[in-house]
């Protein structure tokens, strides 16, 4: 992906979340999870998503619950989840 697609995703990915959240400290697992929600329909990756929301994890009310929730979210809804917990389960168990 070249630098005008990142800015692009970046700028849709922002966009959806002033429609669904607004503020970080409106955040909440509702509003989050409808952003991951929208992003995935736009075919941004929800693991993208979530990495960008845990960069503001200082901004926002109750983070650890709602990124818990948020993470449940991405794990249920793509085929990998986080990328690096499958990696270290994958190594411990082998």
């Amino acid at each position: 992906m070249n630098s005008f697609e990142n800015s692009s995703v970046q700028e849709t990915m922002e966009r959806i979340w002033r429609n669904t959240c607004g503020t970080w400290e409106n955040c909440n697992v509702s509003n989050v999870q409808s952003f991951l929600s929208e992003c995935f329909e736009h075919n941004i990756d929800p693991q993208y998503c979530m990495d960008w929301i845990t960069q503001h994890t200082n901004e926002i009310p109750n983070a650890s619950a709602i990124l818990d929730e948020a993470q449940e979210w991405v794990n249920e809804h793509t085929s990998t989840g986080s990328p690096l917990s499958g990696r270290g389960q994958a190594t411990n168990e082998a």
